[in-house]
Parts: C-alpha cells; sequence; structure tokens
C-alpha cells in the first residue's frame, strides 16, 4: 500500500476540477455516499470497483501519472505501468524523434495521430513528448488540451476547461476559444498541441473542437502543430466515421513494440536498485512478448523471487512459474472474456488460438474479434507493407486465452 492516504489524494483531485460528490457519482455509477465515504477516508474501494475507480481518474482528468498514484493509494496495479518519468536515456528515442521530425516536416498540414494499444497510456510517456516538444518549439507554445471525459459536459463549460488547460484565461463559447487561440497565431508564434484522448465528450464537442483546430491549421499554415494521441476508439473515429476531415488529413503513427534495449532502460528505470542482466530481461521479453503490463508484472515476480532469474530458461522450474504466473493476468483475461462468454464466440476463440498465422494486416482492422486482440494488445503485427501479418503476442498470452475458455467452459 502507497503511503499516500487515498481520501486525501481524492479531496485533492475533486477539488482542483470543482467536482461535487455528486457529479462523480453519476460518471462512475456509484452512489453519492459511497463516493463521500471514499473522500472521507471511511471507505476505501474494494477489489470490485477497481473499474470504477479508474473511470473516476478519467472524470478527474489526471495524468497518468496521478492516475497511478491514486489506484496504488488504493491498494491496486497501475492502469499505465512503464511510465517513466527519468533522466539519462530514454525508451524509444529514435521513435520519438521521428514523429517529431515528420510532424515539423509536413506539408500542408502538421497534424499527426499517435495511436497505441492498451497499456501503453495515451499518450505513452507523455512527460518525455511534452519535454521533447518543448526543447523544439519553446515552453511557452506548448499547448496540452485533454477533453473532459464528461458526456454530460455543456459546450460552454466544455471549452471553458480546454481554455484553462492552455492557459487562454477565461473562455465561455467555442467562438471564443478559437479566437484567443488564433490570436496567439497572428502574433507569429508556432504551437505545438498535444491532445490526449481527443475521443473522450460527446460527438457534436468533439466535431466542433476538430473543426476548429482544422479551421486555424488552414488559415495558419504551418505554425499550428497537432499531435493527437488516442487508442481504439480515436482509429475507429478515423476509419469507421469518415466524417472529421481533421482526422483523414493527419498522419498516422503506431507506438512501437520495445526492442530489447528498451526493455533494459524500462527495468533499469523502474527498479534501479536491480542488477537487471540482460539474458534475463530477454527471457522475460520472450514470455511477455513485449506487452507493458505483462513486462511489469514480470520484473515485479521477479523482484518478488531472488535468485528465479539465475535459472529463467524454457524447462526451468522458475521459466515455468513465471509463464504460468503471467498467463494468470487479469489484464489478460480482461480483453479474453468478453470473447468467451457466447458458444458462437467461444468457438472462434478457439479457432483463433489454434492458429499460428491470423491473417493479413491492415491500417484498420473489419473483422471485431481481431480488431479487439490488437487494440487489447494481445496480437500485433510483424513485417511490413504488404507482408505484415498478424500473430500472437507470445505463448504465454495464447495460454491465457486457453485458460478462459476452459474456465468459461466449465461454467
Amino acid at each position: 500500500m502507497s503511503a499516500d492516504s487515498f481520501a486525501d489524494l481524492l479531496s485533492i483531485y475533486m477539488r482542483r476540477i470543482r467536482a461535487s460528490a455528486s457529479g462523480v457519482a453519476t460518471e462512475i455509477g456509484l452512489s453519492r455516499e459511497a463516493v463521500n465515504n471514499w473522500r472521507n477516508g471511511i471507505s476505501v474501494p474494494n477489489p470490485r470497483s477497481r473499474d470504477k475507480l479508474v473511470a473516476c481518474t478519467r472524470y478527474l482528468r489526471l495524468t497518468e501519472s496521478e492516475a497511478n498514484r491514486l489506484l496504488s493509494a488504493a491498494g491496486f496495479a497501475p492502469e499505465f505501468p512503464l511510465q517513466a518519468e527519468s533522466t539519462g536515456a530514454q525508451p524509444f528515442a529514435a521513435f520519438q524523434d521521428k514523429v517529431f521530425a515528420q510532424l515539423a516536416q509536413a506539408v500542408p498540414y502538421p497534424i499527426s495521430l499517435l495511436l497505441s494499444p492498451a497499456h501503453w497510456g495515451q499518450p505513452p510517456f507523455r512527460h518525455e513528448l511534452l519535454q521533447r516538444a518543448r526543447a523544439q518549439y519553446g515552453e511557452g507554445s506548448v499547448l496540452h488540451i485533454q477533453p473532459p471525459y464528461s458526456v454530460s459536459t455543456v459546450p460552454a463549460e466544455y471549452f471553458a476547461a480546454i481554455g484553462r488547460q492552455c492557459g487562454l484565461g477565461d473562455v465561455a463559447s467555442d467562438y471564443e476559444f478559437e479566437s484567443a487561440l488564433e490570436r496567439r497565431l497572428l502574433a507569429g508564434e508556432r504551437i505545438f498541441c498535444l491532445v490526449s484522448r481527443f475521443e473522450q465528450g460527446t460527438p457534436a464537442l468533439r466535431e466542433t473542437l476538430a473543426g476548429i483546430l482544422r479551421s486555424l491549421s488552414e488559415m495558419h499554415s504551418g505554425r499550428l502543430h497537432l499531435l493527437l494521441c488516442g487508442g481504439q476508439a480515436l482509429a475507429d473515429l478515423k476509419y469507421r466515421s469518415g466524417d472529421l476531415s481533421l482526422l483523414n488529413i493527419a498522419q498516422v503513427h503506431h507506438w512501437p513494440d520495445p526492442s530489447l534495449a528498451d526493455l533494459m532502460q524500462l527495468a533499469r528505470h523502474r527498479w534501479p536498485e536491480q542488477p537487471w542482466a540482460e539474458p534475463v530481461v530477454a527471457a522475460l521479453q520472450a514470455l511477455s512478448g513485449g506487452h507493458p503490463a505483462l513486462f511489469e508484472e514480470g520484473l515485479q515476480w521477479l523482484v518478488d523471487h531472488p535468485g528465479a532469474g539465475a535459472s529463467l530458461h524454457e524447462g526451468q522450474p522458475a521459466f515455468s512459474a513465471l509463464r504460468t504466473h503471467l498467463a494468470s493476468s487479469p489484464r489478460l483475461w480482461q480483453t479474453f472474456l468478453p470473447l468467451a462468454q457466447a458458444p458462437a464466440s467461444r468457438a472462434r476463440l478457439q479457432q483463433l488460438l489454434s492458429a499460428e498465422d491470423l491473417g493479413r494486416a491492415r491500417p484498420y482492422l473489419q473483422d471485431d474479434d481481431l480488431r479487439s486482440l490488437f487494440w487489447g494488445n494481445l496480437i500485433l503485427a510483424r513485417g511490413t507493407g504488404d507482408a505484415a501479418r498478424l500473430h500472437w503476442r507470445s505463448p504465454t498470452v495464447r495460454d491465457a486465452g486457453w485458460m478462459v475458455l476452459d474456465s468459461c467452459s466449465a461454467d
């Protein structure tokens, strides 16, 4: 359990956006009394309420590190593992360099989408992305927009919240937000705007925000650089709705799988006191398939079992024990379970688990089951271009799928 007081943290985060107990309760599906009990220290969320608390972190517009801190204070595992905020060599540095270089060179619209699957955070390594942007564009020219989570937000409150995030002062409407941002562009500024969780809020508000950003980008070509970050919901908006021109003209980047060097850096950042040997991290990479939450859980298991890393080879007891431990991860089960509820879907899942090759990888997967598995970070594309194919992330992930099928069949 963290040394942080859950009640104190929740109170601080609620006061920051002036959220009431009834407002939080309505958004996350609990009673006002339950939220007040959390805030007053009378009770803490029980294990069945973790999803409610995650919804609460979104409603309160917490950063990834703040969300992890609140979950830890409640006794839960972090929602966004491996979001390192440290100095020195950084993982994924080359990929971030590429994203910013291409955004700076994009003509006529410097607009990019950064898509990431489950458990990487949205965006992954936000702190590092913003640091990099400040170094490239200047401290005062970097804005971070997080649209309000609530679907009941009225337009004036929606744009007032975004205006505050951008440091634009009192903004009372979409027109005032657009005018305030345009004044900065007219003054000759080059502005970088990171938009995370763009898919949140109502379609009407999202469309209005997209229209404003697209219009300003057109009128002030080359001065407003946009990086919109999200996951499956953002990809759905781009490829399925087809009516948001802001997304239609954007370059698309997918967050890459970590290399062994990335994972070595992540392990050393997470547990700097541990002597992480490259063969141990490589074995964990093979077991987890580079899945960030599984890798984090594997690191924790190795810390809790001193000496196990020395025998982390296939066929050894430690290797088998860790593989079984990871296959039981709730992070895997929560993605598999919806696919194993009905007899027909169980049959399809069994077919997929039996296959080595899951088909051709495409920019957007039309198959609902494959799309769910892809954005759940359980399958991945290997290869490039027309040769790219879909595969299971690791044998451990398939083990979890078979365990879920057995569990549902027994029920």
